[in-house]
């Protein structure tokens, strides 16, 4: 549903593959939309990589923000819910939020600066659109949603399962946008996550 970028190329352009060694050009990790005025890319070209996501869920919990440009409005109700959530007197300005989150994002050590940084959290306390992993090397990726944990794939969302209670989690969102979703930010999410017709089979379902 989405694109974006990490602030410039970080793939090869001859052989259209990853280089291991760099994660990002720079601290603007963004969130854009698809399809914006017309434009036509030449994908995994000479510019910027295209990363792609499969919902807003999907790339917040990399460490993504919206886009003040192709997504303006997003940007801006961000970065409102970023001030309110995370204390700041003022909406911050896009390079402010991406310090902080770049902070949250990358490993503190130079040995770990290619590995997500992962966080620790109660499940309770988690709002709608908080990404957390399973336990184990091979790591199954959720979001909360109301009473649920919905497992992410590639293609979409899975049937949803009860959201425990009281436990917890390892936290892949970064903590400061954890506290703009507590604020009162709406992610799109994919529409494979719906839980509506999971809510008329099992009537009165609630986490166990």
């Amino acid at each position: 549903m989405f694109m974006g970028n990490r602030g410039g190329r970080i793939h090869d352009p001859g052989t259209r593959e990853l280089v291991p060694a760099r994660r990002w050009v720079s601290k603007a990790w963004i969130c854009c939309e698809i399809a914006f005025r017309e434009r036509s890319r030449t994908v995994w070209g000479e510019s910027y990589t295209e990363l792609f996501f499969l919902d807003e869920v999907t790339a917040l919990a990399a460490g993504h923000r919206p886009c003040f440009e192709c997504r303006r409005q997003a940007a801006q109700d961000f970065a409102a819910a970023f001030a309110h959530g995370n204390g700041l007197a003022a909406p911050p300005a896009a390079g402010h939020m991406d310090a902080i989150l770049h902070q949250e994002r990358v490993g503190t050590e130079p040995g770990d600066r290619r590995e997500k940084r992962l966080y620790v959290a109660f499940i309770d306390t988690l709002p709608d659109g908080a990404a957390i992993a399973s336990d184990g090397p091979d790591r199954q990726i959720f979001a909360v949603r109301g009473p649920y944990m919905l497992p992410w794939s590639p293609h979409g969302w899975g049937p949803p399962l009860p959201r425990p209670k009281s436990r917890l989690v390892t936290l892949v969102t970064p903590p400061s946008t954890v506290m703009v979703l507590k604020a009162g930010y709406r992610p799109v999410w994919h529409p494979s996550a719906a839980t509506e017709a999971f809510d008329r089979r099992h009537p009165g379902s609630a986490a166990a």
